[in-house]
């Protein structure tokens, strides 16, 4: 489905990926990990359009994105779900949902896409009419999920779904990204939480200074002494 090869991405002259690449089959949840500033949100942008890479390649569904324009992506079938939601704040959570389905295909089925996410996410519901930026920060992050849903994707893509929620949360929310992947939704999740990304993903990629330095089947990754010590604090005599 998602085939990202060898791309390069700078900041001005600075360099922020290095020659990165990484599949997503259709049907898979794949989470990239790794510390602040391994490139992680530069990756998922660069996939979603936000950032064009200086060089590399983009292909989804057999064809090369890489020049797509960014207001393509989410026609194309990409949808992304930004670290720190970015919500419109004074609008309500229905009109934030319905801005997802701003494409014409996805219009057509906006009723039917917003009773799957709130079947989803049953908090939202008597939220609907509340201005966004009143909700607490996981009712946010359910609507920040629910309006890219809105999109109907092929591929989602999740930047750091977890950061600043408690730890009850955290367990929802991945709960249902685990549900939006058995609905048939493929998912590339970027998170910091290395522990619960791997314990949900197939298949995982490690990211540190703008490269993949480890990739494999997540259950095996998470069982490395390397990973263990660096990302987990477990001690390894």
């Amino acid at each position: 489905m998602l085939e990202v090869t060898d791309i390069k991405v700078n900041y001005g002259a600075a360099p922020a990926l290095w020659g990165v690449s990484l599949q997503v089959q259709s049907g898979e949840l794949v989470c990239v990990v790794g510390p602040n500033g391994a490139g992680k949100t530069t990756l998922i942008n660069a996939i979603a359009g936000l950032h064009k890479a200086s060089s590399g390649m983009l292909k989804f569904n057999g064809q090369d994105i890489s020049q797509l324009p960014s207001h393509k992506f989410c026609g194309a079938g990409i949808a992304i779900v930004p670290e720190g939601r970015r919500l419109f704040t004074g609008m309500t959570v229905l009109e934030n949902l319905e801005l997802g389905s701003f494409i014409a295909s996805a219009k057509a089925l906006r009723q039917r896409s917003l009773e799957q996410v709130l079947a989803l996410f049953p908090a939202l519901v008597k939220k609907l009419p509340d201005p966004a930026g009143s909700l607490s920060g996981g009712q946010q992050q359910m609507v920040a999920i629910g309006r890219a849903l809105m999109a109907r994707p092929k591929l989602l893509l999740l930047d750091e779904p977890s950061l600043g929620l408690a730890p009850v949360i955290v367990l929802e929310m991945f709960k249902a990204i685990r549900e939006i992947n058995a609905l048939g939704t493929s998912v590339l999740l970027v998170e910091q939480n290395v522990a619960m990304a791997m314990q949900l993903a197939s298949r995982a990629y490690v990211m540190e200074e703008g490269r993949i330095v480890m990739q494999g089947q997540a259950s095996e990754l998470l069982t490395r002494p390397e990973i263990q010590k660096a990302y987990l604090g477990v001690e390894i005599d």
